[in-house]
């Protein structure tokens, strides 16, 4: 796994063993983004300093220990650019990434100059992925409020959406390629559909303060997000409240998680779920559990019982008055809708 630190650092860890395997020193401030090619062999690096540097992924290593580890702290090539850099993306087949800052830069590993670049305002670029289902295909979130969709066949950008308050990170579902998700300054997440941008297809609630990151697991059936309310959440693609809820006292950041405790936490998926190894009568048993909540997942007091997660005091009082906001909201446009004249409110 690799992280990113603010100390001009990176550093690659061994799960199973909890320990750093390399490091690879290089950058002269915080390292902002990290990216890898689809086979694992080049991990891609950018910065405040305004270089993007390629490394060789040493994943070897951690089963070659007679290597020198030293051999692979120089990165294979550095690219320096006029501006900082925010983030970077690599293309999931090719040879192309993409780095965010000023505007988009697309890079090739071979040309030490962005072979192309777009500009769509004026405002600083926070996050880039590339499409898992169509190379080509880009997304970006800005300080602007802004979410905006290229094309690398075209010489301009394609489309742009202007939402309400800042998105910090923005994914795309792998399992349905068309679909991606925003995470956003107003404590909500928002799914679209590329194709259609007008409205959002569904909007997850449940933290209580800016969301700052988010990620997709290989199945694209669920998301995990990480808020500034010290939560971990865990959401289903099409569900709109979360389904498992992960905090602790200064967890800021997102299933690795880091946060400025300078920790880092591997959560599990399930919470309850057992480690290690489990018989057949386990297995049996739990799926017969699975099976008969599922069944009476509709009474109440299963219900119940299945979304119940404990929480923070803080974060307790903090949903409680947000939920208190949002119903009295509605009832005021309620009480507005009465009281005005017929067809003068949409």
């Amino acid at each position: 796994m690799e992280l990113e630190l603010e100390q001009d650092d990176i550093r690659l860890w061994d799960i199973a063993a909890r320990k750093t395997v390399c490091q690879f020193p290089g950058h002269q401030g915080a390292v902002r983004g990290l990216a890898t090619s689809t086979d694992g062999d080049l991990l891609i690096s950018c910065g405040v300093d305004c270089t993007v540097r390629l490394w060789k992924d040493p994943m070897r290593r951690m089963m070659d220990t007679s290597d020198a580890i030293g051999d692979a702290s120089q990165p294979s090539a550095v690219y320096t650019w006029k501006h900082a850099f925010w983030g970077v993306d690599h293309q999931w087949d090719g040879d192309i990434f993409a780095t965010v800052g000023a505007q988009v830069d697309i890079w090739d590993h071979n040309r030490l100059e962005p072979i192309n670049s777009f500009e769509w305002g004026k405002d600083t670029l926070l996050s880039v992925q590339f499409n898992p289902g169509e190379p080509d295909v880009l997304i970006t979130s800005a300080s602007d409020r802004s979410l905006t969709l290229y094309d690398l066949r075209m010489s301009s950008p394609a489309r742009k959406l202007i939402m309400k308050t800042r998105c910090n990170s923005v994914c795309w579902n792998p399992r349905e390629p068309m679909n991606f998700t925003a995470a956003n300054e107003d404590t909500n997440c928002y799914s679209f559909d590329s194709r259609k941008l007008e409205e959002a297809k569904i909007v997850h609630r449940g933290h209580v303060s800016a969301v700052m990151d988010i990620d997709y697991s290989p199945t694209g059936h669920e998301f995990v997000t990480g808020s500034y309310d010290r939560t971990v959440r865990i959401f289903q693609y099409n569900g709109d409240h979360s389904r498992e809820i992960y905090h602790t006292k200064r967890m800021q950041r997102v299933f690795f998680s880091s946060s400025d405790d300078t920790n880092l936490r591997l959560w599990k998926s399930k919470a309850s779920e057992q480690l290690g190894v489990i018989l057949p009568r386990e297995r049996k048993k739990q799926e017969y559990l699975d099976a008969v909540k599922e069944r009476y997942k509709h009474l109440l007091e299963i219900k119940r019982i299945v979304r119940h997660r404990h929480l923070p005091k803080p974060i307790y009082k903090a949903a409680n008055i947000r939920r208190t906001m949002i119903e009295a909201e509605s009832r005021k446009e309620e009480r507005r809708r009465a009281h005005s004249a017929p067809g003068s409110r949409a």
